[in-house]
């Protein structure tokens, strides 16, 4: 993949995940009355409260946050987000024009707004976490929250969960405390769901493996020949005979798991194995280096620029 292909799969994830947000605001969040948080939920709430559009409530208000952002953190700071803002708003009231603001379920039976608080948070945490795959965010209350946590004691979780929690509890006084409680349900899974988008879409699931064997040699030989891997040899010592006990480590995707513990089995049935979840392999066989370089963001920035539009 070419850098200039990356920067379209870049604008491919942006722009699919602000229409994904945006489906899951007009067409289930909003007729819902559930506010989660986020700009996206005080523009729900003005829209209950005063008619105002939620897609240009949800440009109101990010656009001078997005400034403040700017001003405090440098230019560069989310030139893509700017993006990811402007178009959730235009996707918000392309929506809505198109499919009115009334949803697509009948909220004269309850079991409506339950799932109205499930599918809105699949749809936004889908949508949001494709966003976050692209280096960027959709702007709103997480700029708040990262200024808060840059002149505060708060790291930006907690400022961003204190911000969320008082537009909640907001919903519940001009909604009532049922909508504050989906509301919190529809965070909740909103935040699930951007986890496993950011951490496993895109990426290949694999474990590392440590082998001990007396039957090192052999079981190096079938790693290489029958599942095409390679592997580092780690030296250490037994803590009880303190004999030399080279250690095999090897990363295998998880539908290669069973084959090499076949092999391990096949040569050497007292042999020791750690299996553990490989949280992100770069490499040959895996996720090119150079991909995760253009990204411009590690998953530890992106896990804290998260949550809500």
């Amino acid at each position: 993949m070419t850098k200039r292909h990356y920067h379209l799969l870049e604008l491919f994830y942006i722009t699919t995940g602000s229409f994904l947000t945006a489906l899951g605001i007009a067409l289930f969040s909003s007729p819902a009355k559930i506010a989660s948080g986020g700009v996206s939920g005080i523009a729900i709430i003005m829209y209950h409260t005063f008619k105002l559009d939620t897609g240009l409530s949800i440009f109101i208000l990010s656009v001078p946050l997005f400034l403040l952002g700017v001003a405090i953190f440098g230019k560069q700071y989310g030139i893509k987000s700017l993006a990811g803002t402007v178009l959730l708003s235009l996707f918000t009231s392309l929506i809505n024009a198109l499919a009115g603001y009334n949803g697509v379920l009948d909220y004269t039976n309850p079991l409506s707004i339950l799932l109205s608080a499930i599918s809105g948070g699949v749809l936004m945490g889908l949508g949001v976490g494709l966003v976050l795959r692209s280096g960027a965010n959709t702007g709103g209350t997480d700029i708040l929250a990262q200024i808060l946590a840059r002149y505060t004691p708060l790291s930006t979780g907690t400022a961003l969960f204190l911000v969320d929690a008082v537009i909640i509890a907001a919903s519940a006084f001009i909604f009532s405390l049922e909508m504050a409680l989906y509301a919190t349900i529809t965070v909740y899974i909103v935040g699930v769901t951007i986890d496993k988008v950011v951490l496993s879409f895109g990426t290949r699931s694999a474990k590392t493996v440590f082998i001990i064997s007396e039957k090192r040699k052999e079981i190096e030989q079938e790693i290489l020949k029958e599942l095409g891997h390679g592997g580092t040899i780690l030296y250490g010592s037994g803590m009880y005979t303190g004999f030399d006990r080279p250690v095999i480590m090897t990363v295998v995707s998880n539908n290669k798991l069973g084959a090499l513990t076949n092999i391990v089995h096949r040569h050497d049935t007292f042999a020791f194995m750690v299996v553990q979840e490989a949280y992100k392999v770069l490499g040959e066989g895996f996720t090119p280096i150079e991909e995760a370089a253009w990204a411009g963001l590690s998953d530890v920035t992106q896990k804290q620029q998260k949550k809500h539009p």
